[in-house]
């Protein structure tokens, strides 16, 4: 069973930088493809990045795309969110995700593909 931890979360004014991660206990980390997602409230959980097991493969959605990068280290079993020009809108709350992968290169933004999550971590920011 893997477990998921987030981290970095807090409050910050608009234009300002957030780095989240995520720390993953258990083996299969290295073999699983990650995501973050959001859901702000009353929203739908939406995909925000995801990255495959390998690292060569990375997905961004369109309102993230130039501001945010995702990346992983699998000797560290931990995948990062570096959220930079942040905009009110993207205040959420923010949650890793991973899915065991036989492809070095798969990635998904569909939640329902994903096996475990954790328990997410607040972003507020302000204008």
């Amino acid at each position: 069973q893997v477990q998921l931890v987030e981290s970095g979360g807090g409050v910050v004014q608009t234009g300002g930088s957030l780095r989240l991660s995520c720390a993953a206990s258990g083996r299969t980390f290295s073999s699983s493809a990650m995501g973050w997602f959001r859901q702000a409230p009353g929203n739908e959980r939406e995909s925000v990045a995801a990255i495959s097991w390998s690292g060569d493969t990375k997905y961004y959605a369109d309102s993230v795309k130039g501001r945010f990068t995702i990346s992983r280290d699998n000797a560290k079993n931990t995948v990062y969110l570096q959220m930079n020009s942040l905009k009110t809108e993207d205040t959420a709350v923010y949650f890793c995700a991973g899915t065991r992968s036989v492809s070095s290169r798969f990635v998904s933004s569909r939640p329902a593909l994903y096996d475990y999550w954790g328990q997410g971590t607040q972003v507020t920011v302000s204008s």
